[in-house]
């Protein structure tokens, strides 16, 4: 079992300035997190953030005590949402790595955890360094512990501790001289789904094999076609005439390079519980779908399992003439906590609502439309694989912005990279206010219903 924890730079933030006031004393809080609990890897998400008063701790520079009795309100808030409770404290030298003490301190608070939840789940401790870094471990029992492999803070960049401890691969070599060792080590140990592999996605899904990363969750529930090859790298007329699931076309095709990646095909729908639970195990999601249910979904999955979301959007509008008028597409990096697709206008809930229904009940669907209850949803709009080539490459350098920032501007200022190719011009726009719809789920994680969505029960 693979242990990590996510969460928002809002909340490392929040957590550092308790956690380090300036008087040089350690300090300690209690997170109430959500959990996704998979089968080989258990995530742990901050929910909520529980300071404990310094006035209630006996503080030093290389000790913090305190009650345990303020523990009772967090575990009854626990034990009603199945939430994993998390010790952190600071560490005022830069010592990475747990004490006798802080073994001790464990022992007692988790083993009262255990006995009043009694519900056999791990939880965990963390240490924060004074620089931010945060190093930590599961705890299943006071004598089982396990490190936490990756510790994620999502934000304006993706920092990650306890990740990258592999060898780097020789063919990642180019790839260290332009964004250093570090980049290439921790793409190496990331996991990453794509969702949509057709224009885009299957072209995402190549670049991030030769970069090197370690993990590829590909989903995806629609065969090749003729109408596609024209789009789909890798894919062959053989595999249109033999309906193959673009997934399998596609991790073939990667597996042949021989880099050494894990990648898992699913031909399943975005909008199922097995999908939902495969992207919430991975440490980014890449979004490579036209339309707005599966977008609205993305959203929500990020949200609630604390995960960096790039969308990649392609638009191609005809001129009626038999050419195209426009080439434009939009990327757009979402974290937890932020602003989201549906705050930035990207869609309607009516758009949603009409998606769902056509793809749940397709004859209820036609009624309505006749019956003028919901308006069209798009069809299936041209592509052309240089245009796809060009956003799709946009979408990798983003990602490869927030692992090792090296644009002139800060990456608050990029949430939103749109390009016009009639025009040759670029408009980034900053990062905007909380979405409204999603701010309170962030870090909810595994929940019943399946993200607050009764068609995910």
């Amino acid at each position: 079992m693979n242990y990590a924890l996510r969460l928002t730079a809002a909340q490392h933030a929040q957590l550092r300035a308790h956690l380090f006031p300036g008087d040089g004393k350690e300090a300690v809080a209690l997170l109430l997190c959500g959990r996704h609990a998979g089968q080989e890897r258990h995530v742990f998400t901050i929910h909520q953030i529980v300071p404990i008063p310094y006035a209630k701790c006996d503080r030093a520079p290389l000790h913090v005590t305190w009650n345990t009795d303020r523990i009772d309100a967090v575990l009854e808030v626990a034990a009603a949402y199945r939430y994993a409770i998390v010790k952190i404290h600071s560490h005022t030298a830069d010592v990475p790595r747990f004490s006798a003490q802080d073994d001790a301190s464990d022992a007692v608070v988790f083993d009262a955890i255990a006995s009043l939840l009694d519900d056999d789940l791990p939880h965990a401790s963390l240490i924060m360094l004074p620089d931010g870094s945060l190093l930590g471990r599961a705890i299943l029992s006071s004598d089982e512990h396990h490190e936490l492999t990756n510790i994620m803070v999502v934000g304006d960049e993706l920092r990650l501790f306890g990740a990258g401890s592999g060898r780097t691969e020789e063919f990642m070599r180019r790839h260290m001289q332009a964004f250093g060792k570090g980049t290439t080590a921790v793409l190496r140990s990331l996991a990453v789904a794509v969702i949509g592999c057709s224009g885009t996605g299957s072209i995402i899904a190549e670049q991030l094999v030769r970069l090197g990363v370690g993990k590829l969750v590909l989903i995806d529930p629609d065969r090749v076609e003729e109408t596609n090859l024209n789009r789909i790298i890798n894919a062959k007329k053989e595999d249109a005439a033999l309906q193959r699931y673009k997934v399998h076309v596609l991790a073939k095709a990667l597996a042949r390079a021989g880099l050494g990646q894990e990648i898992v095909p699913l031909p399943i729908n975005m909008c199922t519980p097995d999908a939902v639970r495969a992207v919430a195990a991975c440490d980014v999601v890449f979004g490579c779908m036209d339309g707005a249910e599966g977008r609205h979904l993305l959203n929500r999955v990020a949200t609630f399992y604390c995960l960096p979301y790039i969308d990649v959007g392609v638009k191609l509008d005809a001129d009626g003439k038999g050419g195209i008028e426009t080439i434009t597409g939009t990327i757009h990096y979402i974290q937890p906590g932020r602003s989201s697709l549906f705050s930035r206008g990207v869609y309607a809930m009516a758009q949603v609502e009409a998606e769902e229904v056509r793809r749940t009940n397709p004859q209820l669907y036609a009624m309505h439309r006749r019956e003028g209850y919901l308006r069209g949803v798009p069809e299936d709009r041209p592509a052309v694989i240089s245009v796809n080539m060009f956003f799709a490459a946009l979408a990798i350098n983003e990602l490869l912005a927030r692992l090792h920032p090296y644009r002139n501007q800060p990456n608050s200022s990029y949430a939103t990279v749109s390009a016009s190719l009639t025009e040759l011009l670029f408009d980034p726009e900053p990062e905007g206010a909380p979405c409204d719809l999603l701010h309170r789920y962030v870090g909810r994680a595994d929940m019943t219903p399946l993200l607050d969505r009764a068609a995910l029960s």
